[in-house]
């Protein structure tokens, strides 16, 4: 395992100011370049001396049978997650105190990113939705489904075997335009890695998030067609 520890220390010493300004927008720049190979499910980078594989899930969502169809739309608000979450670094917890992330390979976007496009997508492909977007695209829904990132990470609980992929998010369904929450539901999924290398820990990244986005849009359909007519009467 290829990893470095995440130093709040560094964290809390990053410049100020105007060269607190520029290096956000070489980072950013940084990312952007980053974006563009992101067609591909990994593909090697060459930076200095150093290659790093981004890594772009490639979910495929199947509908329920049990999935309601509805006729109202929903806004998918960008997740929420702690700062260390919040980046294209792919997390490992070597030990159950200790956060650190693998060298060499990132996500194709921030997390909180990869997880609301994912879940954009298979509203969008499930069919069972009249509309949904983002909040950014200016779709205005009956809904808004809000979630927290509590867990994206891989997991030694053993160090001599390969590690356990944790997912948990927090899932809010509010009723748009008075906030009002309307249910809430935490999903859990744990899917072990076949071993300890990088590209197999992120196929099982790929099934953790392919069963816990499963879980939340069906609970979300469900959720929010029980609530269609209350919501669409209320002011």
């Amino acid at each position: 395992m290829s990893a470095r520890h995440v130093s709040r220390r560094a964290a809390s010493a990053r410049p100020t100011g105007t060269a607190g300004i520029l290096m956000k927008r070489a980072v950013a720049a940084a990312a952007l370049a980053l974006a563009v190979v992101s067609m591909l499910p990994g593909c090697s980078m060459v930076g200095g001396s150093k290659n790093v594989t981004l890594y772009s899930p490639q979910l495929k969502i199947q509908p329920q049978a049990s999935w309601p169809t509805v006729n109202w739309p929903l806004v998918v608000a960008r997740p929420l997650s702690s700062d260390s979450l919040d980046s294209m670094q792919i997390a490992v917890r070597p030990q159950s105190d200790t956060l650190q992330v693998y060298q060499g390979a990132v996500w194709s976007d921030a997390v909180p990113d990869l997880v609301q496009s994912e879940l954009v997508r298979a509203f969008e492909d499930s069919g069972k939705i009249v509309a949904v977007g983002r909040q950014s695209t200016g779709v205005r829904g009956d809904f808004v489904l809000m979630t927290d990132i509590r867990q994206f990470e891989s997991v030694y609980r053993d160090p001599a075997q390969p590690p356990t992929v944790v997912i948990s998010i927090q899932a809010k369904l509010l009723a748009h335009p008075n906030t009002r929450v309307l249910a809430m539901h935490r999903f859990d999924v744990e899917v072990p890695a076949a071993d300890k290398e990088i590209p197999s820990v992120v196929a099982a990244f790929n099934a953790a998030l392919t069963q816990v986005n499963t879980d939340i849009i069906g609970w979300t359909l469900t959720t929010g067609q029980a609530n269609a007519a209350t919501v669409k009467t209320k002011p």
